[in-house]
């Protein structure tokens, strides 16, 4: 009989992990949350800050290895297309000024991308 072996990493807690690093990174710069995992039907974001009168929407990427791509370079079309569409469903709420940033993590590292993409709608 065979042991099943547990994993050595959570991805959902290391995920979670990185999420509240950009976070605090974050806000050590001044930026202020205005929310956290803000899911819609169309994508979610995982964080929505102010920078000034800017609404700022982030996407954190965590990779534990280089050797698995960039972090920041793992936001494709597709990712940024379900980005727009659930930042829209913010703004339509909430107009603002707004950008996407990514912050891009190896648990050691931040790498903060201002202005990552263009809402090209």
């Amino acid at each position: 009989m065979s042991q099943r072996r547990q994993p050595t990493s959570d991805p959902a807690r290391a995920g979670r992990d990185a999420e509240a690093r950009a976070r605090a990174y974050l806000e050590a710069y001044g930026l202020r949350t205005l929310a956290q995992n803000f899911r819609t039907r169309r994508g979610e974001i995982d964080l929505v800050m102010a920078d000034g009168a800017e609404t700022v929407f982030v996407e954190v990427r965590y990779r534990s290895h280089p050797g698995f791509g960039g972090a920041a370079a793992s936001v494709d079309a597709r990712k940024r297309r379900r980005l727009r569409q659930a930042a829209a469903a913010w703004l339509s709420h909430r107009p603002a000024r707004a950008r996407f940033d990514v912050i891009a993590t190896d648990g050691r590292t931040v790498d903060w991308v201002r202005d990552a993409f263009r809402d090209e709608a």
